[in-house]
């Protein structure tokens, strides 16, 4: 008469096929975990773009007809909107409705600039539209890991799209004659073409208010 129990055949039977699954398990939980892994990360890439692509539209929805003084030589009047010269410097604007929660004691308008700085646009912003000379403004940056950002203006008269703002130089100094002509003029549009190394080609055109 037989004893009961396993022998030790079936006990390594068993185990082989307790293993087999235990591997397959495995896996399918690895491979569950990196997706996972893999899509916070997206998600996280996600909110960052649009994050930083409202900032620009919050912005560019401001920008006010304000001329700022010169934070980094003379002190001289500048342009309310001001672009070219520079391979880094993307723009310069005055902007108004700088939100203020906390209810400090500060004005409601900015003095804004983007750079295009080691593959990330950067946006930089000074406490006051004048502030004193040589003043350093505070950095943040919107976008990250770009091969490329282009910023082009719409004129509203010419109904053209250029890279410079103002497109028109004065052909004098300025004085209160033209400083309207020559400071505050602001383009109907702005256009802002990036190219991530991720996304690809991503571009924008942002109405200005007048």
């Amino acid at each position: 008469m037989r004893r009961a129990g396993f022998t030790l055949i079936e006990v390594v039977v068993a185990i082989f096929i307790a293993a087999v699954m235990f591997s397959i398990g495995y896996r399918a939980l690895s491979q569950a975990m990196t997706e996972r892994d893999a899509i916070k990360v997206a998600q996280q890439r996600i909110t960052e773009i649009q994050r930083g692509m409202r900032l620009v539209a919050q912005d560019f929805a401001q920008i006010e007809a304000r001329a700022a003084r010169d934070t980094d030589s003379s002190g001289e009047l500048r342009p309310a909107v001001s672009a070219g010269g520079s391979d880094d410097i993307l723009v310069t604007f005055s902007r108004a409705g700088w939100s203020n929660p906390a209810g400090l004691q500060r004005p409601a308008e900015q003095r804004v600039r983007y750079r295009f700085l080691d593959g990330s646009l950067v946006r930089e912003h000074w406490l006051s539209v004048d502030p004193a000379l040589n003043t350093e403004p505070r950095q943040r940056v919107l976008l990250s890991r770009l091969k490329s950002v282009e910023i082009r203006f719409l004129d509203p008269v010419s109904r053209r799209w250029g890279t410079t703002w103002p497109m028109a130089t004065a052909s004098g100094p300025v004085s209160p004659m033209n400083v309207d002509d020559v400071l505050l003029p602001r383009p109907l549009a702005i256009e802002l073409t990036v190219v991530f190394e991720d996304w690809g080609r991503v571009q924008r055109v942002f109405e200005i208010p007048t």
